[in-house]
This record gives structure tokens, C-alpha cells and sequence, in this order.
């Protein structure tokens, strides 16, 4: 494990909220900070392990901007924050975490240490996360009708269950969800020796 304090990109169109976000974790972070999606890919690099990324910007929107992350395979993790509601488009993004703004501080900080957190897991536990995530922001936002009526959320939902039997099947075949999840915890606050 490096030395360095984690190295945070926000890409915000809206100066105000930068700044915000900025003030919220530079007592914790190296905090890059980009007024549009072009800037904010010249600031990226293989030091930055977390991307707080709007998702609606004038010129290259966070969509953009985050296919070009994933189509240079670095190793950061990308939380959208955005004011656009989310849909069932969202299951073909490459972002670890959806916040819908206005977020708080706290909620700000949690996110990137989850996400700092997650970087440490192998890739299958990341894939599940990502999953979990997407399945989590719509059944927030959509109702059990529309659900149930989507084939999308059904190949999801069936992904998480596949993703999550090799998972227990790794982890010596936890047998509920309560169980797989504080486990799963637990693997993230050991320390490395």
C-alpha cells in the first residue's frame, strides 16, 4: 500500500459544487478538480483512484467521459453525481456508484472510502459491487410494476445471483445474504500486514 494520501478527480460543471465537494475532502484526499469533461481527462492518470463525475456537463458529458475511463482500463473507480434520475440505461454504464444530488458531506466521504475500499477487492467482488449498485438505484427509482416488467432487471438480477454463488462458493459458501454481506465487510476492513 502506497504512502499517498488517495487521489480524488471531481469533474463539475458548476463551480459552487466543486468547491464544495473540494473543501469536504481535502482534509483526507489529494483533490484534482475539473470544470468539464475535457479537462477533467487531462487531469486523469493512473494516480487518481476515485472520479466523482457529473454526469450532465456542457461539451463532453460524464457519460462520455466515462466510457473514455473505462476504454483505457485504469484502475480508478467512477461515482456519477448527478441530478438526472437514473433508468434502465444505466445497467450498460461502467460507474461504482450512482449519487443523485444534492448529496451531504457525509454521504460524499462515505462513497470514496467505499470506493477506495472496493479498489482493494479482486475483480469479481468489484463486478458484484457494480451490479448491486446498479440493482440498488432502480429499485429506488422505479416500481415494482416497472421491474417486473423488465427484462433488463431480470438478466441483472440473475447476473447478481450468478456473480454471488461464486462468490459464496469463494467465501466457504455463506448461506444468506446477511451473512454474505457482513462478510464481505469484514474483508474490507482487514488491514495488509
Amino acid at each position: 500500500m502506497s504512502d499517498r494520501d488517495p487521489v480524488v478527480l471531481i469533474v463539475e460543471d458548476e463551480p459552487d459544487v466543486a468547491e464544495t465537494y473540494r473543501l469536504w475532502l481535502q482534509d483526507g484526499y489529494e483533490v484534482r478538480v475539473a470544470q468539464n469533461g475535457d479537462e477533467g481527462l487531462d487531469k486523469l492518470d493512473d494516480e487518481v483512484d476515485v472520479v466523482l463525475l457529473d454526469r450532465m456537463m456542457p461539451g463532453l458529458s460524464g457519460d462520455r467521459v466515462l466510457e473514455l475511463i473505462r476504454e483505457e482500463e485504469l484502475g480508478c473507480r467512477v461515482a456519477m453525481v448527478t441530478a438526472v434520475e437514473p433508468d434502465f440505461g444505466i445497467l450498460e454504464m461502467g460507474f461504482d456508484a450512482y449519487l443523485s444530488k444534492p448529496i451531504g458531506s457525509d454521504q460524499l466521504k462515505e462513497t470514496v472510502e467505499n470506493l477506495l475500499d472496493r479498489s482493494e477487492y479482486d475483480d469479481l467482488l468489484q463486478e458484484y459491487y457494480s451490479l448491486v449498485e446498479k440493482q440498488a438505484t432502480l429499485e429506488a427509482t422505479k416500481s415494482r410494476v416497472e421491474l417486473a416488467d423488465s427484462e433488463e432487471y431480470e438478466r441483472l438480477t440473475s447476473e447478481i445471483g450468478a456473480l454471488r454463488d461464486d462468490l459464496s462458493d469463494t467465501l466457504d459458501g455463506i448461506e444468506d445474504d446477511e451473512d454474505f454481506i457482513a462478510t464481505v465487510r469484514r474483508l474490507g476492513d482487514v488491514e495488509e500486514y
